[in-house]
């Protein structure tokens, strides 16, 4: 485990010697995590779950800092056993005050660290799979986007696609996914082109899921909460299914809604 090192290094006078400038270093640390909070080629770690699970699928990790090292170890030791010594010797302490600035709100996991992203196309996820896709049209809350990321690396699904003005991979989203961006390709992409005979289009007026048949490798494409489906999108669908659900509820989360359709699909082809 490291502690407050870095490149930044300053000379004593007359000495030749050189010792490192701490106020210089945090103060280029906290404009590494700011940036990368702003650069596409970059993501935010946010959390003991998140970077565990970006180094079990092998991501790029250019830096990790915490708050205590003991603590650290510890927890990575009971719930990441596997990568617990990969994180102590990526993990660098810096003090509570430091480490509470580098993000909005600090995760309570008190550690966080700064990845590669992976460049995914819409060619890439929308290839021939045996697998769903999850097409999300221009979803609203970053958090939701995660949640639904991280229940399709765990049904196994071939990729989560979105359009709109969001970044799939905005700390919000990677913090609410735990850092799965990294087991399953994840996308901004115009819209769901490239699969004909594949799209389903999740509609409240249609036909209950289970009621219709759908393809494995089916792009499950779903509206937000509150507007659905654009006209647009429903009339591109090759076939549209709603989910089932009991009088007098008008709605599900995204993320349950996805989960939903995810694991009936699934079981539904094991059957």
């Amino acid at each position: 485990m490291r502690v407050g090192s870095g490149s930044t290094a300053r000379y004593v006078a007359g000495s030749g010697t050189r010792v490192r400038d701490p106020v210089s270093e945090s103060r280029l640390r906290h404009e590494r995590f700011r940036g990368a909070r702003r650069d596409q080629r970059l993501c935010v770690l946010e959390g003991l779950h998140a970077i565990k699970h970006a180094l079990r699928f092998e991501a790029s990790i250019e830096e990790v800092v915490t708050r205590d090292a003991g603590d650290l170890e510890r927890l990575a030791a009971s719930l990441a056993p596997d990568v617990a010594t990969r994180i102590s010797e990526l993990a660098t302490t810096v003090p509570k005050a430091e480490y509470d600035a580098l993000a909005p709100l600090a995760h309570p996991t008190g550690v966080m660290g700064i990845a590669r992203r992976r460049a995914w196309a819409a060619t890439d996820v929308l290839e021939p799979h045996a697998a769903p896709v999850v097409f999300l049209e221009d979803p609203v809350h970053l958090g939701n986007v995660g949640a639904v990321v991280r229940v399709a690396a765990a049904a196994g699904a071939a990729g989560v696609l979105c359009s709109g003005r969001h970044d799939p991979w905005s700390p919000e989203s990677v913090r609410a996914a735990a850092g799965l961006h990294f087991a399953v390709p994840v996308a901004r992409v115009e819209g769901p082109t490239a699969c004909p005979g594949r799209l389903v289009a999740f509609d409240a007026d249609a036909p209950a899921l289970g009621t219709v048949d759908l393809p494995s490798n089916a792009v499950l494409a779903f509206g937000s909460e509150r507007r659905g489906l654009s006209d647009a999108l429903l009339a591109q669908a090759d076939v549209r299914a709603s989910l089932p659900m009991r009088d007098g509820v008008s709605s599900l989360n995204l993320a349950t809604a996805v989960a939903a359709a995810l694991y009936t699909l699934r079981a539904t082809q094991s059957r």
